[in-house]
């Protein structure tokens, strides 16, 4: 599936079963929410933190919650996430060039 296809998709989901979007603050705050929990998972799994008794690892299902809310915001703030990408690629790529190269911590 392609991130134009991906938003596509999710905008019908919103609209259909999901009745509307909501607004962009709650989906602001719907992102940070999901943020932590990838941070609970990535502290769980990598981290000292154990799960508790009864949770299993559930990092893809919060990342993939991560790219839903990721792609709503888009949809409703009129942004091509393909196009947007690319753009930020490029700007990394000139920004970046040789920076990583000549770090001595890497």
């Amino acid at each position: 599936m392609t991130l134009s296809e991906y938003q596509s998709t999710v905008d019908q989901w919103i609209t259909t079963i999901g009745v509307r979007y909501f607004s962009p603050l709650t989906n602001m705050a719907i992102l940070a929410e999901e943020t932590g929990e990838v941070a609970r998972q990535m502290a769980r799994i990598y981290g000292e933190q154990s799960f508790k008794e009864g949770e299993t690892p559930q990092l893809a299902d919060e990342l993939a919650d991560l790219l839903w809310v990721i792609a709503a915001i888009a949809n409703q703030s009129g942004i091509d996430l393909t196009e947007a990408v690319k753009a930020n690629i490029e700007k990394k790529t000139r920004r970046d060039a040789t920076r990583h190269r000549n770090n001595p911590l890497l």
